[in-house]
């Protein structure tokens, strides 16, 4: 079955800019990767691939970037100064390009963030048109998640069940799951679940499923649009 197309698709997001993939879509691969580190960046390292390396900064792509590593929506008027904004909330970036990754989608960007606390993140996004993202990778685990739900992540033991258990946690706060991609780097080492949901869990749901022995880490991400 062709899978079908909302509105949003169609007419592109409300955004400042000259191009929805250039922009809007880069400004929620920000906000999701921002997200995904549980903080705001204090250090964040920009690699752009392919189209984009070729057009980051003619087309705004950078400004983009950086408005979204400051929480900035697609339609938010300080994208156009976002370079300031950074050096006054004292982000320090590097931006890197990669003009011929066979490999990657031509609108790829990869985001190598850290804290202030010192935790880290690495978030490979592609930005497909009209402000419609793909969230691929995640600290080296392959994902694929728009961001357009709410999405969560859990990091867990490779133990048996463990997957229908938590989908029966989300199950009885009435979640519908739309999307889930299970991936581990070795047999019984640790796995992470990306778990797509058309609602949101809620904060008891969160907590009882951080509270468990076999669970390392939980990230809630709400739609980064709301």
């Amino acid at each position: 079955m062709a899978e079908k197309s909302s509105i949003f698709d169609m007419i592109g997001p409300v955004m400042i800019g000259p191009s929805s993939s250039h922009t809007a879509g880069v400004v929620r691969i920000a906000r999701a990767a921002i997200r995904i580190l549980g903080a705001a960046p204090a250090e964040a390292v920009i690699t752009f691939y392919n189209s984009f390396a070729r057009t980051y900064e003619g087309h705004g792509s950078d400004r983009a970037i950086l408005a979204g590593l400051l929480d900035y929506k697609t339609d938010d008027i300080r994208i156009k100064e976002s370079f300031t904004h950074a050096e006054a909330q004292g982000l320090k970036y590097t931006f890197k390009s990669v003009g011929n990754a066979s490999t990657m989608h031509p609108n790829t960007i990869k985001l190598n963030l850290t804290a202030a606390d010192g935790r880290t993140a690495e978030v490979i996004g592609q930005s497909r048109g009209g402000g419609v993202i793909s969230i691929v990778e995640v600290d080296g685990f392959p994902s694929n998640f728009s961001a357009n739900l709410h999405t969560l992540i859990i990091d867990a033991d490779d133990v048996t069940g463990s997957i229908a258990f938590i989908s029966s946690i989300i199950a009885h706060d009435d979640c519908n799951i739309a999307t889930m991609n299970v991936s581990r780097k070795g047999r019984h080492d640790v796995a992470r679940q990306f778990i797509e949901m058309d609602s949101g869990l809620r904060p008891i749901s969160l907590e009882y499923l951080r509270q468990l022995s076999w669970v390392k880490n939980v990230i809630y991400i709400p739609n980064i649009d709301l």
